[in-house]
């Protein structure tokens, strides 16, 4: 049986906490927390029940040092850390693991996943892409990711920024889109919380039966007065209106019907 692997986390935010959970909880060895900010660092470590460390001189025998920051400072933080023997991985899915040079073991762990905040997340079952520039970063990086998950997968730097799409496409832009529906509800003074069934639902039925039988609604069926009334209540909404009546357009090309 293979020892644990000593990992040292680097990061004090979402994803460093709800990373740092998965690993205290797991099989491996989370020796140390590192950070920008001092008071952050010792708070998340006391909570993940390990040691605060210094970003300057972090444990040379680490297996791992994952560094779970902001995209803008993987490359600051990289340099700032100084030579490793282990691998040195980010986690981001739309970055290249090459922002973490002069480090020769370096490699990616992205979880496929929202990190937003509330209580740790369960990353069982959950995907975590792997990639890395040499052997032992991926083989090292697939290891600890089918510990936390189950579910490892390898992708290159050209796929993880294809599935980074996808994912924005998945997850971003509906959750912005269910904002702009309970500010029209507000608006009207009706309860925010009348769409959460129907989003639980959708949910469910997209991964039930797959988004093209899940898809409902007036341009899955052609109903040119409802879109045309609906346009109409958007009229002093200029964006939103821009945004609804270009997904109708594609939503009735994509069906055959024509566009309103």
């Amino acid at each position: 049986m293979s020892a644990p692997l000593r990992i040292v986390l680097v990061g004090t935010g979402r994803a460093a906490r709800h990373l740092g959970a998965a690993i205290a909880k797991g099989p491996h060895t989370l020796m140390a927390v590192a950070g920008r900010d001092a008071e952050r660092t010792r708070a998340l470590a006391g909570e993940l029940n390990t040691s605060p460390a210094d970003l300057r001189s972090l444990p040379p025998e680490a297996d791992i040092v994952l560094i779970a920051v902001s995209d803008a400072a993987i490359g600051e933080v990289a340099k700032g850390i100084g030579p490793q023997n282990g691998v040195v991985a980010h986690t981001s899915g739309a970055s290249t693991y090459d922002l973490l040079l002069p480090h020769p073991h370096r490699g990616v762990l992205w979880p496929i996943q929202t990190l937003g905040g509330g209580d740790a997340l369960d990353l069982g079952g959950v995907p975590l892409a792997v990639d890395g520039a040499t052997p032992q970063a991926v083989e090292v990086l697939e290891r600890l990711a089918r510990d936390l998950s189950g579910y490892a997968i390898v992708l290159s730097e050209a796929e993880r920024r294809t599935v980074h799409l996808a994912a924005v496409l998945t997850s971003n832009f509906p959750v912005f889109l269910v904002g702009q529906a309970q500010r029209l509800l507000q608006r009207r003074g009706l309860p925010h919380d009348l769409l959460g069934p129907l989003w639980q639902r959708t949910a469910a039925n997209v991964m039930a039966v797959g988004p093209e039988a899940a898809l409902t609604g007036p341009a899955r069926r052609g109903d040119q007065a409802t879109i045309q009334a609906h346009l109409e209540l958007l009229g002093d909404d200029t964006d939103l209106r821009a945004a609804y009546r270009l997904l109708t357009t594609m939503i009735m090309k994509a069906h055959g019907h024509p566009a309103p």
